[in-house]
């Protein structure tokens, strides 16, 4: 049994799933601590399964820092995760002040959370370390006018697919380079996409990657997938972590292009099919909560995950009444 392990998550969501996974691994590591959930909005559904809820501002408005300082003192909170993309950032920009609590960030560097966060830098990130890319452009590059059509258009700074289209004339490339904020261009490619879950414990050592192939999407989150295993896959997705330096979940994605995978973005946090690759194996709410609490494990080699699982999810619901859905004065549910 390791020493007490409280987990704090920002931005929980809908995130139920997630939340069950780490709930298991506490009870098979048999580690204490409890799970404390953040959300700005007191009917978010994943708070109802934290042993303990706060409603808080939004991420980066006034007020929020100090507030968070304040829960993880509070709660004793030992590990932070992020997950929305916009969390990311900011965590990472205020590593000093969340740590001079005790607790410790399953976040990236603010450098690699910068890069994540920009589909060009990332592109270029990839592209030195000899990782296999789409061809992109940026509008005004005069290479762009030579390319063949159709491509892919998409905002630099965004997630959940908003504001990505294919551009399949010159008319359509120019509005939709003033209309998307910030644009990428990019090569289409024909798929299947491929998103791979990667946990790095809080050294950096990479702990498992295990990938899946999307399905069926909606919202911009994965509702129907597949396991699958391709060592160049695996092994780039272990490239990828060294390189941002990784602490923490990453998820990391690419597009078949033929048979070669070129890898387009990185999310610095758990993703959204991310209990698909815990049930294949790749127990990363144990494996990260274990090397925290300074407990031993074994892991599996790279890749050691069943193939052809597949997810398939579905709605439910909550119901609560006024009383339940108010936060008490100090913002605990």
């Amino acid at each position: 049994m390791g020493r007490r392990m409280n987990s704090l998550f920002t931005s929980v969501g809908r995130r139920v799933e997630l939340l069950r996974a780490f709930r298991r691994a506490y009870q098979a590591l048999r580690l204490p601590g409890r799970i404390v959930g953040l959300d700005s909005d007191p009917l978010a559904p994943a708070l109802r399964f934290c042993d303990r809820r706060y409603v808080v501002p939004r991420t980066g408005a006034p007020g929020y820092l100090p507030r968070l300082v304040e829960i993880c003192q509070r709660e004793e909170i030992g590990l932070v995760f992020a997950l929305i993309d916009p969390d990311i950032p900011f965590l990472a920009a205020q590593r000093a002040p969340i740590e001079a609590t005790g607790a410790r960030l399953a976040v990236v560097p603010a450098a690699a959370a910068e890069i994540c966060a920009d589909k060009w830098l990332t592109w270029s990130c990839f592209q030195r370390a000899g990782i296999p890319v789409p061809r992109s452009w940026l509008p005004g590059d005069p290479e762009l006018e030579r390319q063949a059509l159709p491509l892919f258009i998409k905002p630099r700074r965004g997630s959940a697919s908003h504001h990505a289209f294919m551009v399949r004339t010159r008319e359509e490339l120019r509005f939709f380079s003033h209309y998307v904020s910030e644009p990428i261009v990019q090569q289409l490619l024909p798929g299947p996409e491929i998103t791979s879950d990667v946990a790095c414990d809080l050294q950096g050592n990479v702990l498992g990657v295990v990938s899946r192939r999307r399905i069926e999407v909606r919202g911009g989150e994965v509702s129907k997938g597949v396991t699958v295993r391709d060592e160049r896959i695996l092994e780039a997705c272990a490239r990828v972590a060294r390189e941002l330096g990784a602490v923490g979940p990453i998820t990391v994605q690419c597009l078949m292009d033929g048979d070669t995978p070129r890898f387009t973005e990185v999310n610095a946090r758990f993703g959204g099919g991310a209990p698909l690759g815990i049930a294949a194996g790749v127990d990363s709410p144990r494996w990260l909560l274990a090397r925290a609490a300074g407990m031993e494990i074994d892991l599996p080699p790279l890749g050691s995950y069943q193939v052809g699982l597949y997810l398939s999810r579905f709605d439910d619901s909550l119901l609560l009444t006024d009383a339940e859905r108010t936060p008490a004065p100090s913002g605990r549910l």
